[in-house]
């Protein structure tokens, strides 16, 4: 019985940590230093960067209620460039580096993207406050 009651609270664990999506993991590993734990821009390393991290719960509210997955989906990839200030926001070339996952750009065409992309952008527009009202592939 007492191995059982310390064994409890690693089963407990096991079992949130299995719950986490891919999106939600690969946020944890790879933003939360910068953008923190909730999505708010205060993360750890926040203070010391030039420009301060985005509250990535609000992207569709300041879009009028709109999720632009595509453009999300190139800022995080570096294809997309042109909306500065972004100089401290590194460009992650590991969401690129797995397998690939059919996406609709919006006119019904089907293309290969990284899955670890979609499931990253799909976990940002779960933490959208409130939530997106239209979306744009």
């Amino acid at each position: 019985m007492k191995l059982y009651l310390a064994l409890l609270p690693l089963i407990f664990l096991g079992s949130s940590l299995a719950a986490q999506s891919v999106g939600q993991s690969l946020y944890s590993s790879n933003c939360v230093p910068c953008h923190g734990i909730d999505g708010k821009g205060d993360g750890p390393l926040a203070a010391q960067l030039g420009t301060p991290p985005a509250d990535l719960t609000t992207i569709a509210e300041r879009r009028d209620g709109v999720w632009p997955m595509l453009e999300i989906m190139a800022i995080l990839d570096g294809y997309s460039r042109n909306t500065l200030p972004r100089e401290d926001m590194p460009v992650f070339e590991n969401f690129l580096d797995n397998e690939m996952s059919e996406f609709d750009t919006g006119n019904g065409q089907m293309v290969l993207v990284p899955t670890k992309l979609i499931e990253i952008v799909k976990y940002l527009e779960k933490i959208q406050d409130p939530e997106p009202t239209s979306y744009v592939p």
